[in-house]
């Protein structure tokens, strides 16, 4: 996501979707309401608009809605705003649905920006800027490392194993070891993606393991017909890379829930349900407060969100689509790491 412009006077930010994941982000930012503006299509109604046939033609042009309701499905590529029409050439008092896509552009008007929502924001002006994977693509004495960005792929780094493949154990510890510090050195947060044609990338794999057990953590190793960017485009082809993404973002979620379930069953640090929440919120004790997607609109959710935030709290959106949020839906759809027990 990209801001391209921020109104403090007015609580305007106008920003461009660059990703799918940006939509994800903005159902959960735009609220009823909000106050949006996008380009969109509307018809331009004639005095004989009850002959089908003589109606106006769809044009172009920038209507503000006022916010009813946002709509966002798992596997839709748009996010679907419903309001009514407060600022446009016509039809002021008129309902009206923004379709929002990639690459299009909005403004959203608050009358408060809540401290979690430009959290949001920033996070994913971040994530534009930071890779959302790291590819080594690999053989016995070659290896390419480059970097998935939302704009697209760049080769980062090249390392050829001294001697060739028949040198001596330590050649080959030297390479892995150059390999593992280059992708330390480049992102160190983002997921790992070995792939390559043979045994290299499961023996680097091993090394990670056994000496490098944070890369290992996020690492997934991959087969290709050929190593090199040849190995890597083959799995930017093959529609791969989106499960891995996806699977990445769980991943956070989960980690998050098993350490709420594990706190729960010693009986140690953690609150679920509205009534406990509310007090851990009101004794301050709250570390990060774990919110399902979809109770996130919830009035007392929000009022939650906003003392927990005051409170110094971390705010966790859970999605509801696998398992963590299955299992936060059980416990009501919020909880609470705290920062002791309660």
């Amino acid at each position: 996501m990209k801001i391209l412009k921020k109104d403090e006077k007015t609580g305007t930010i106008r920003l461009r979707v660059e990703t799918d994941d940006d939509l994800w982000h903005l159902y959960n930012i735009v609220r009823e309401g909000d106050v949006v503006h996008a380009l969109t299509e509307r018809r331009e109604e004639t005095a004989s608009d009850k002959i089908r046939s003589e109606r106006g033609e769809k044009k172009k042009m920038v209507l503000g809605i006022q916010v009813e309701k946002a709509e966002f499905h798992k596997f839709s590529d748009r996010l679907r705003i419903l309001g009514v029409i407060v600022d446009g050439p016509q039809d002021l008092g008129s309902h009206h649905t923004l379709n929002i896509e990639k690459g299009d552009a909005l403004s959203i008007t608050k009358e408060l920006w809540k401290t979690h929502e430009l959290e949001r924001l920033r996070d994913a002006v971040h994530g534009a800027n930071r890779p959302a994977v790291i590819f080594v693509s690999l053989e016995d004495d070659e290896a390419v490392v480059a970097l998935l960005y939302q704009y697209g792929i760049k080769e980062m780094a090249g390392m050829r194993r001294s001697g060739g493949k028949m040198y001596a154990s330590g050649g080959k510890e030297d390479y892995y070891r150059d390999i593992a510090d280059t992708v330390n050195r480049l992102a160190p947060e983002s997921p790992i993606i070995l792939c390559g044609p043979g045994f290299a990338r499961e023996e680097l794999l091993s090394i990670f393991k056994e000496k490098y057990p944070s890369l290992a953590k996020r690492t997934r190793t991959v087969g290709t017909g050929q190593a090199g960017m040849a190995g890597i485009r083959e799995i930017m082809k093959n529609g791969l890379l989106q499960d891995i993404l996806q699977q990445n973002q769980m991943n956070r979620d989960m980690r998050l829930v098993e350490e709420l379930m594990k706190r729960i069953g010693m009986n140690g640090a953690a609150a679920y349900g509205m009534n406990e929440v509310r007090d851990a919120i009101e004794a301050g004790a709250v570390e990060t407060l774990l919110v399902l997607d979809s109770a996130v609109r919830d009035h007392n959710a929000e009022e939650m969100m906003k003392k927990a935030e005051e409170g110094g709290g971390r705010i966790a959106i859970i999605s509801g689509t696998h398992d963590g949020g299955k299992m936060l839906e059980s416990l009501g759809g919020i909880a609470a790491l705290l920062r002791y027990k309660m």
